[in-house]
């Protein structure tokens, strides 16, 4: 056989052996794709939970609001809100007041993501936003959130509620 031949079979070898990698990098990254969604389902799930608890209780504390369950495309949690009219001297007023927070589905970048908005009186009081990368999320942390936010929704509608 000449030199040729060998460095022929060689780069065929490493040609091959390249392919192979490559098809078992992806069947990684794949496998870690679906363990990353699996994360993020488990931890959505536990920190829904906890979300529709805390606002559940908001909503047996504050008179005359009310609590839904949210979920669909921008995410899984609750709200509670409350549609007042009121008369003073004669003069209608509309006041609406909601507190909602969620939990966002699972994007390409396998974050999770969590998101509170309230608005008192009409006007937007609360909006935040709070997300770590799904490998690296602690459950506790957004607990923790979601209690803070909660209670400066109900500080804030207290103050503001007259």
């Amino acid at each position: 056989m000449s030199d040729f031949d060998d460095r022929l079979k060689n780069a065929l070898h490493r040609g091959q052996q390249r392919s192979e990698d490559k098809k078992q990098a992806e069947a990684a990254k794949q496998a870690s794709e679906d363990e990353l969604k699996n994360l993020h389902s488990k931890f959505r799930l536990m920190v829904s939970d906890h979300i529709e608890k805390v606002v559940a209780k908001l909503a047996d504390h504050l008179p005359g609001f009310r609590y839904e369950s949210v979920f669909g495309a921008n995410g899984w949690g609750a709200a509670c809100w409350s549609d007042e009219l009121r008369i003073k001297s004669g003069t209608k007023t509309s006041r609406y007041s909601r507190l909602e927070i969620t939990v966002k589905p699972v994007t390409s970048y396998f974050i999770l993501e969590l998101r509170c908005r309230g608005t008192i009186n009409n006007r937007e009081a609360l909006s935040r936003s709070y997300f770590e990368p799904v490998a690296e999320a602690n459950v506790d942390q957004f607990k923790q959130l979601i209690d803070t936010w909660t209670l400066q929704f109900a500080e804030y509608y207290a103050a503001n509620n007259d």
